[in-house]
């Protein structure tokens, strides 16, 4: 999931859009970038993140901008902001989000003679094809909501031109946008979190597949939003940063409650000391150690400085090389104690067990409990880029070994009551080589959230989202609208 950030204010808009950004960092590791409109021209830079951040690439950069109107974003997969100069006139763009059919709009667009100047990660990249298809429509608002149409998975973004800058959610809300004003002007931004230390107060959360306008007037509605809300579940347990809110509802709040239901699992287990995989698994530990009475203690530190999520960079060898790095054990806390371990999820398993168990064990650990926040992931997330593949999923290599091979029906291991679920659970325990594992259920994650089940997307954990006729085929509320 690729963070952003918009900013227009009276004076020069640099400096908000540069803080704003930055205030994204834990949603993207591979490219940061800034546009500014000045009276005459776009002034736009990209850097490369991988090996830094951005903060300390664009701290010269964004004092050389100068303009009243401005985006930002951090970026998990492609170079952005894109610019491009069209028949609506020229336009700076970021996104977040993941098209799933790129491969059929790519043909769509060469059918129509438009090229692509830009590569990305396995392929075209996915802001200049969603640009390009925008340039479709009569003008930008018919552009924005015709791409809608056309894209499968899913797109929210923010388009800067002379107008101002147009904010999108996606039509069915996977990532939240929310608006914020101070006296120098208004901002909108994807982390609610980003605007308090920069005087702005939250002025509205865009509905799914609402659009509006930012300027020096003000805001403007373009398009009502559609009330097909399926906003992602993860946000809350992992991705999300603690102190924002999504749809009214914090984060921090969230990863405590949920904390405190595996807590309420967990009476036949005795403990000397509760703990967090850092950050976001401090969170529910948190919430464990006040409903359990434990004290929350911390065996494992993480070397903050120049160190990301392990969870967030495309490589491997890199998420591994941060997984090993970033977390200090304590001995002098480790050692003859019984841990429970408070994660926010368990994805591939490797890391927790190479990184985070085993230097429990070598540091004289006596015994270690896991607790996941949320339940076995079972598919790749197709709405962000989360969860990359079938393969290499903890809960699907277990059915793999347990079945002799793949199997496409798994809602039997789904299910936290069959047998097979049982079998899968105890088979991920013993290749990560703890004492215990117990994960939370699905209803007591939504619990935890607080909304409606039916406007959360559980996909990652149920193979099901809205529209959804099949397992892994995601269907459109309504037909594409011809192309002109």
């Amino acid at each position: 999931m690729s963070g952003m950030f918009g900013a227009v204010t009276k004076g020069n808009c640099a400096k908000f859009v540069f803080y704003g950004t930055d205030y994204h960092s834990h949603l993207g590791t591979e490219f940061g970038g800034m546009a500014i409109l000045g009276k005459e021209k776009f002034i736009r830079q990209i850097h490369n993140l991988s090996q830094s951040q951005f903060k300390s690439k664009f701290f010269e950069d964004y004092q050389r901008m100068v303009g009243n109107k401005g985006i930002g974003v951090i970026s998990d997969s492609d170079v952005q902001p894109i610019y491009l100069d069209s028949k609506f006139g020229e336009f700076c763009i970021v996104t977040a989000g993941l098209i799933e059919n790129k491969e059929e709009l790519k043909k769509l667009l060469f059918s129509k003679g438009i090229s692509f100047a830009e590569e990305g990660k396995g392929g075209v990249n996915t802001t200049e094809l969603i640009a390009k298809l925008i340039t479709l429509g009569d003008d930008i608002i018919d552009g924005i909501e015709n791409m809608f149409e056309l894209i499968e998975g899913s797109c929210t973004l923010l388009l800067l031109n002379k107008d101002g800058i147009y904010a999108a959610r996606d039509r069915f809300g996977y990532t939240p946008l929310v608006v914020g004003k101070n006296d120098e002007g208004w901002a909108v931004a994807l982390e609610s979190s980003s605007l308090p230390n920069l005087g702005f107060k939250i002025e509205k959360s865009l509905q799914p597949g609402e659009i509006v306008l930012l300027n020096e007037k003000g805001l403007v509605n373009k398009k009502k939003g559609n009330g097909c809300q399926q906003i992602c579940s993860f946000l809350w347990i992992y991705t999300g940063f603690p102190a924002s809110d999504y749809e009214g509802v914090n984060v921090e709040e969230v990863r405590e409650r949920c904390g405190k239901a595996l807590a309420k699992k967990d009476k036949d287990i005795k403990v000397d000391v509760v703990c967090g995989v850092p950050d976001s698994g401090s969170s529910h530990a948190i919430g464990y150690a006040i409903e359990s009475g434990k004290p929350f203690r911390r065996p494992l530190v993480k070397y903050t400085p120049g160190y990301g999520r392990s969870y967030t960079p495309p490589s491997q060898e890199t998420r591994d090389l941060v997984a090993k790095m970033k977390l200090i054990p304590i001995k002098a806390i480790i050692d003859g104690n019984k841990i429970i371990v408070c994660d926010d999820s368990i994805v591939r398993g490797t890391q927790l067990k190479n990184f985070t168990v085993n230097k429990l064990w070598d540091n004289g650990a006596k015994e270690v409990h896991v607790r996941p926040a949320c339940p076995p992931l079972m598919f790749p997330c197709k709405f962000c880029l989360s969860t990359r593949s079938i393969s290499e999923l903890a809960a699907r290599k277990a059915i793999k070994e347990l079945e002799g091979k793949d199997i496409e029906d798994v809602s039997e291991y789904i299910d936290p009551e069959s047998p097979k679920h049982k079998k899968m659970i105890e088979w991920i325990r013993k290749d990560l080589e703890v004492t215990t594992l117990r994960y939370q259920s699905v209803d007591d994650m939504v619990k935890a959230i607080g909304l409606p089940k039916e406007k959360l997307c559980l996909y990652c954990w149920t193979g099901k989202c809205l529209g959804n006729k099949a397992e892994g085929n995601f269907q459109k509320t309504k037909k594409h609208k011809k192309v002109k």
